[in-house]
C-alpha cells in the first residue's frame, strides 16, 4: 500500500488548506471557524476548462463528475504555482456512507502523491474515517458549524430571493458580502454572540427585506439533485446565474436538510435492521438538536413574512414516505423526491435536478420517482439535466430554456 503525506498539528500553523468551491456562502463562514482554532484556509475559485482537463487527467472512467471536479480543482491549483506544496494540504468532505464521494479522498490521495507526494490530503468527516490525522474537530467546533450552516442557509435563501428581483443592481451582494463579513468576524473572535440566532436572523431578514425589488412576476426554479452539483457553481455551470438571466427566481434548498438526511440515515438504519449502537444513539440525539434550531429559524422566517421559510424536515420525511422508503440512501436518496415533491407542492412547479452523469443511484430517486410526484403535482414541470465532462453548457442551457418555454404556457 501506498504511504501517503500525513497531515500533523505542526502544520496547522505553517500550511494553507486549500478548500473546493461548493457552497462558497456557508464555506466562507465555516473557514472563519477554523481560522479561529489557528488554521488557515483558501477557498478555491478557479472554474476554468483546466479544472476539467486536470479531472479527466487525473480521474478514472469509474468516478463521478464531481470526483473529476473536486480532483481537478486541486490539481489545478496545485500547477498554478500559487501555492508552495511544502506548506499547502487539501481539505475533502466525506460522509461515510456507501456513496462513491466517501472514496473521492483516495484517488485524491493518489493524484497528489504522483506530482506533490509531500502536499497532506486532510478528510472533513464526522464518522471517524481518519483517526491519526492531526486535523481535529472540536464539540464547540461541532456547535460552531452547524450555526454556520444555519445562518448560510438563511444567506443563501435571503439573497437568491433579493437578487432576481432587485431595483438597484448589485445591492443584494453588498447585504450579503456586508453579513459574511460580519458573521466571519463573529465566528473567528470566538464570542459567543453566533448563539444569539433570533437577533441575527431578524438583523439579516430586515436587511434584505430593506431592499428595493420590482412587482415583476418572475419564474421561480427549484433546484434539487446531487449535493456537488446542485450547490457548486463549477458543477453547474453557475446555474443560479443563469437562471437570474433569463429572468428566474432560483429557489434553492438548505444544506441543512442534507446534513440532518445524514444524521435521520444513521438511525433509521439502526431501526430497519435492528443494529442499535451508541453512534446511532448519539446521531438521533444530534439531529433533534439540529432540528430544534430548524424550527427556531423557521418560525422567525414566518413572522418576518418576507421570505419563504425553509422546509421542515420533519414535513419533508412524511412526503418521502408517500413515494420511498426512508431506508433508501445511497447518494441523495429519499431525500430527492422528497425535495421536488415540497417544491411541487408550494408555488415552485418548475424543478431542475442536476445530476452527475455517472451517479447511478441519484437518476433512480430522481427520474425515477419524479412521474409519480408529476401524477400528484399535475403541474409539476420537472427536467433532470446532466452534468459530466463530455456534456456542453450550451445544450445544458438550451434544455432549460425548453423547460422555461414550457413554464411560461
Amino acid at each position: 500500500m501506498a504511504e501517503y503525506a500525513k497531515f500533523t498539528e505542526e502544520m496547522i500553523h505553517t500550511h494553507t488548506i486549500l478548500v473546493p468551491d461548493m457552497l462558497p456562502i456557508h464555506f466562507k463562514l465555516l473557514i472563519a471557524i477554523f481560522e479561529s482554532k489557528g488554521y488557515h484556509m483558501e477557498l478555491l475559485q478557479n472554474d476554468s476548462r483546466a479544472v476539467v482537463d486536470e479531472g479527466l487527467k487525473n480521474v478514472h472512467n469509474d468516478a463521478c463528475y464531481p470526483a473529476l471536479l473536486v480532483i481537478g480543482q486541486f490539481m489545478d491549483a496545485l500547477k498554478s504555482g500559487r501555492y508552495d506544496p511544502d506548506k499547502t494540504a487539501l481539505l475533502i468532505t466525506q460522509t461515510g456512507g456507501g456513496c462513491r464521494a466517501s472514496n473521492y479522498i483516495h484517488l485524491l490521495r493518489k493524484a497528489v502523491n504522483r506530482n506533490f507526494p509531500q502536499v497532506p490530503v486532510v478528510s472533513l468527516n464526522f464518522s471517524g474515517l481518519e483517526k491519526d490525522s492531526g486535523f481535529k474537530i472540536t464539540a464547540s467546533m461541532f456547535f460552531k458549524m452547524m450555526y454556520a450552516v444555519l445562518y448560510g442557509d438563511l444567506l443563501m435563501t435571503c439573497y437568491n430571493k433579493c437578487r432576481a428581483y432587485e431595483v438597484r443592481k448589485g445591492e443584494s451582494k453588498a447585504v450579503l458580502d456586508k453579513w459574511q463579513d460580519a458573521l466571519g468576524e463573529i465566528f473567528r473572535t470566538g464570542s459567543g454572540r453566533y448563539t444569539h440566532t433570533k437577533q441575527l436572523y431578524t438583523e439579516i431578514l430586515n436587511d434584505f427585506g430593506a431592499i428595493k425589488l420590482s412587482d415583476e412576476k418572475k419564474i421561480k426554479v427549484g433546484i434539487v439533485g446531487e449535493i456537488y452539483v446542485k450547490y457548486s457553481p463549477l458543477a453547474n455551470n453557475h446555474l443560479e446565474d443563469f437562471l437570474i438571466s433569463e429572468g428566474c427566481e432560483p429557489v434553492v434548498p438548505s444544506l441543512l436538510e442534507f446534513v440532518m438526511y445524514c444524521a435521520a440515515g444513521t438511525f433509521n438504519d439502526a431501526k430497519l435492521y435492528d443494529s442499535k449502537t451508541l453512534s446511532s444513539a448519539v446521531f438521533k440525539l444530534g439531529y433533534k438538536l439540529i432540528y430544534s434550531k430548524q424550527k427556531e429559524l423557521i418560525k422567525v422566517m414566518k413572522k418576518n413574512g418576507k421570505f419563504e421559510p425553509l422546509h421542515d424536515f420533519e414535513h419533508l420525511r412524511r412526503l418521502a414516505d408517500k413515494y420511498i422508503n426512508q431506508g433508501v440512501v445511497m447518494g441523495e436518496g429519499w431525500l430527492i423526491p422528497a425535495e421536488m415533491a415540497a417544491l411541487a407542492q408550494s408555488d415552485v412547479e418548475n424543478i431542475i435536478c442536476a445530476q452527475p452523469f455517472g451517479c447511478l443511484p441519484n437518476h433512480i430517486v430522481a427520474k425515477g420517482m419524479s412521474r409519480a410526484i408529476k401524477d400528484d403535482n399535475p403541474n409539476a414541470n420537472i427536467v433532470a439535466i446532466d452534468y459530466d465532462p463530455g456534456a456542453t453548457r450550451v445544450n445544458q442551457e438550451n434544455r432549460i430554456k425548453l423547460m422555461l418555454v414550457n413554464a411560461k404556457r
